[in-house]
């Protein structure tokens, strides 16, 4: 089982998938758990990847198609927004 703990502006550190069928247990700042899927997790980091290459004007696969001004190191994410309460 992987334990991660929510920080207090409201996210855990993934900036990866993890095993579809992992464990992952969820420790929030109001001081519940919850264990969730791999499976649950990757799509919840799918839908935070997605909503930040929209707000940077991304394409889907990460790569900027405006002119250069500035370089984002990866064009990925590091952490994921989590809440108590999510459906596992």
């Amino acid at each position: 089982m992987i334990n991660l703990k929510q920080d207090a502006e409201g996210f855990i550190r993934m900036n990866r998938h993890f095993p579809d069928t992992a464990l992952i247990s969820i420790v929030f700042t109001d001081g519940s758990e919850q264990v969730y899927t791999g499976r649950r997790l990757n799509g919840i980091y799918d839908e935070a990847l997605a909503d930040y290459r929209l707000q940077n004007h991304l394409d889907a696969k990460g790569y900027s198609r405006a002119p250069k001004k500035t370089v984002h190191p990866a064009n990925k994410i590091d952490f994921v927004p989590v809440h108590a309460g999510m459906v596992p």
